[in-house]
Formats: C-alpha cells, structure tokens, sequence
C-alpha cells in the first residue's frame, strides 16, 4: 500500500498457462517487472475485497461466475450452494461457453452480509474461475 517500503520476498507456484497469461498482460500494459504486477494485483485484490465487506442492508444484484465444468464434483457443489441460498436467488442462467467453460449469472436479492457469503462459497470451489457479485441497495 502506499508508504509500504519495507519488502517481503516470498514465493509461489503458479500453472504455466497462468504464469504465461499474466506476463502477456504485464508486457501489454507495460510493468516492468512481474513483481511490480503482483503487487498491483494483490493492491487490486484488497481494494475488491474491501469493497465487497461494504456491502449492507437489502440488496438486489447478479453474481457473475465462470468456472470448469470438467472439475469433478464442482456442479453437485455449486448447485448444493445456490439450494442452500434458495430464498435469496431469484433466478439463473447458465451458458456453455466452451466444450468445458461455462458462464453462469444469478440473479439474488437479500441481505448484503448473505449476499457476500453466497458469492464468497461460490469463489472457494476449485475449479471456479472467476466470480463478481455486483449490487444496488434496494430503496423502500
């Protein structure tokens, strides 16, 4: 964050395909080096997930997720979540993207706190790609 200026050197394990992916865009959007992209991306996670702790009170929204459906038990797993969620998902739409890419919306409606949880289930699942919840207060 800034006024950090004392570094940790630490290490990670990433696929090659991601590792390729990220470099790509790290020489796109001109970085100079991949550390300076990790710490962009890690400022850009904390600021998403202080974002997304901000949300209070009845909300209506759309969880936005793109997931494997190949990972073994991911399907049961996520249709187990939205179940367990059933009064506060209104409705869903599911898009096969790619033989094994799919693209699913769901539309919720209820408390911020209940919301964020949903999304924050749905995010855990190995297999799960990527997941946006995006919300509105709802007015009386």
């Amino acid at each position: 964050m800034p006024g950090d200026t004392e570094l940790s050197r630490i290490g990670i394990s990433l696929p090659k395909n991601l590792l390729d992916k990220f470099d790509e865009i790290l020489t796109l959007r001109g970085y100079s080096s991949r550390s300076e992209g990790i710490r962009d991306s890690i400022r850009s996670y904390i600021t998403h997930y202080q974002w997304i702790s901000d949300v209070k009170g009845e909300r209506q929204g759309v969880i936005t997720m793109v997931y494997d459906h190949d990972q073994r038990g991911l399907l049961q797993t996520l249709t187990e979540i939205q179940h367990q969620y059933a009064s506060s998902i209104q409705a869903s739409l599911h898009s096969h993207v790619t033989h094994n890419k799919c693209l699913e919306v769901i539309l919720i409606r209820g408390d911020g706190a209940v919301l964020k949880d949903i999304t924050e289930r749905l995010m855990a699942q190995k297999g799960v790609e990527a997941v946006k919840l995006t919300t509105i207060p709802v007015e009386g």
